[in-house]
């Protein structure tokens, strides 16, 4: 499977075994897993199997988060996009999820708010889906703010390994207004 989406200034594809060391630049910075738990990645390894994982969601689901490349400069900047959660969380099973992650040097930018629209885009456009979730740290405020300026709406709170969590959701009728 291959992805391959242009916004105004980013490029987002598939996730290659390439982009593993870049990859891990940004999930090993102990700031990219402030609101995530505080478990950044230790190895190069790690990476590798994250990026196995994300490849066979290409291939079970036909999605699966996207590589963010910053058009300017050609840099990965982190990853975004669509993910088909199997596992039950918030009493949602079998459901499609926004998200994304980008190293510090990014933030503040707009590039996440840029992505998720894309990426909602992407999921009632071609995959007609009629509902897509997200969930945030209910202490992160930035990505709160992108998500309902993507047209999110808060449903509830939540806990996800112990951590207060926000759920947002967001459906195909509500995104074409």
């Amino acid at each position: 499977m291959s992805f391959f989406i242009e916004t105004a200034r980013l490029i987002l594809r598939d996730i290659r075994e390439e982009d593993a060391a870049a990859f891990f630049a940004m999930d090993s910075d102990p700031a990219v897993h402030t609101f995530l738990g505080n478990q950044p990645a230790q190895s190069i390894e790690q990476t590798q199997e994250a990026i196995a994982s994300l490849l066979r969601q290409y291939d079970l689901y036909g999605i699966g988060r996207w590589a963010t490349i910053e058009k300017e400069t050609g840099e990965f900047i982190g990853w975004s996009g669509l993910k088909y959660i199997t596992e039950t969380e918030n009493g949602y099973c079998n459901y499609h999820d926004v998200g994304y992650r980008f190293s510090p040097k990014f933030w503040g930018k707009g590039y996440a708010t840029e992505a998720t629209l894309a990426a909602l885009s992407y999921g009632f456009g071609n995959l007609q889906l009629h509902q897509i979730h997200a969930a945030a740290h209910a202490g992160n405020q930035a990505s709160r703010r992108v998500l309902e300026k993507c047209g999110l709406v808060f449903v509830n709170q939540f806990y996800w390994k112990d951590i207060l969590c926000d759920w947002f959701t967001i459906s195909r009728s509500a995104h074409l207004i």
